[in-house]
């Protein structure tokens, strides 16, 4: 049975902490769907178009990343594609309470789902959206945060 894992968010924008989480989790299942989620409770800085386009040119050279959007809930999208996996990335304690608790509910909506934790490397632990979002809103150089492949400026 073919393993497949949801990497999913908002990636507001995607940041090379994302970036880092799934290519270290490549070995470990035989396609990753990237899910860029919609939440009409949260505003997006940059358009989701746009979002899915910079994360496709990230893995353009990765046959067993997908990148692709969804409503509702995750573990609902992770039934309706058939994955067994959800992929997080943690930075912090704080990020692990949070996702822990996530993890259990999604289990109790799902148990068909695992969720696979992956700390993130050192260096990308201060990383997060809502820091880079603001180094673009005030127009500081936010290009060491985000992989080489995407130009926020475009």
């Amino acid at each position: 049975m073919e393993k497949t894992a949801v990497f999913p968010g908002s990636f507001d924008p995607f940041t090379i902490g994302h970036e880092s989480i799934v290519r270290r989790a490549l070995p470990l299942f035989d396609r990753i769907i990237i899910a860029v989620g919609q939440n009409v409770l949260k505003d997006s800085y940059f358009p989701l178009e746009k979002k899915m386009k910079w994360i496709r040119q990230v893995f353009q050279d990765e046959p067993k990343v997908e990148v692709t959007t969804y409503t509702g809930l995750t573990v609902d999208f992770c039934r309706s594609i058939k994955a067994g996996y959800l992929l997080r990335g943690l930075r912090t304690a704080a990020d692990f309470e949070y996702e822990r608790a996530i993890a259990q509910v999604n289990k109790a909506l799902n148990p068909g789902i695992e969720t696979v934790f992956l700390l993130t490397m050192p260096e990308h632990s201060s990383i997060n959206s809502s820091i880079v979002r603001d180094i673009v809103r005030n127009g500081g150089d936010a290009s060491p945060f985000v992989p080489k492949a995407i130009n926020l400026k475009e």
